[in-house]
């Protein structure tokens, strides 16, 4: 396990409107506000999405399983924002729902909005934290670098 503590710093409440792309709008705020570290959560609707369901077998790197829909759902979801390359990476676990049919899974690619989401975000400040790529894993999970009390 590896961990770095910090506190919240700014505190953003986003509302992102029907037709927009839920993830490219945050990564533009996150360019804007140069949000380097944060965790966010969210809740409304996306008009389509894909997400990644988990993978086709227990092995590193994994296959991912993919899943998605078109036909407006409501969403609920977490992520978080870090740097990956000097760019801002969403991860947004999120689960959609339409009647009795749930879907959950990481939301990637594509997610157009349907009327709205709301996201409130929380910036995470006195911590420095960078997604590194793992080939051996096969994704970029979180290295954290511990900052000074007195920066």
């Amino acid at each position: 396990m590896e961990y770095a503590k910090g506190r919240i710093g700014r505190v953003f409440t986003v509302r992102i409107d029907h037709g927009d792309d839920l993830i490219l709008e945050l990564i533009k705020l996150a360019e804007l506000e140069k949000i380097e570290s944060a965790v966010f959560m969210l809740l409304g609707a996306l008009k389509e999405g894909k997400l990644v369901a988990g993978p086709k077998e227990n092995i590193r790197p994994p296959e991912p399983v993919w899943t998605g829909f078109s036909d407006a759902r409501e969403i609920l979801g977490i992520g978080d924002i870090f740097q990956e390359d000097g760019e801002p990476k969403i991860h947004l676990h999120a689960g959609t729902a339409r009647g009795d049919d749930i879907k959950l899974g990481c939301l990637r690619g594509e997610s157009e909005v349907f009327m709205v989401v709301e996201v409130f975000i929380f910036e995470l400040e006195g911590i420095s934290a960078r997604r590194i790529m793992d080939p051996e894993q096969g994704f970029a999970p979180v290295s954290f670098i511990q900052i000074p009390d007195n920066e």
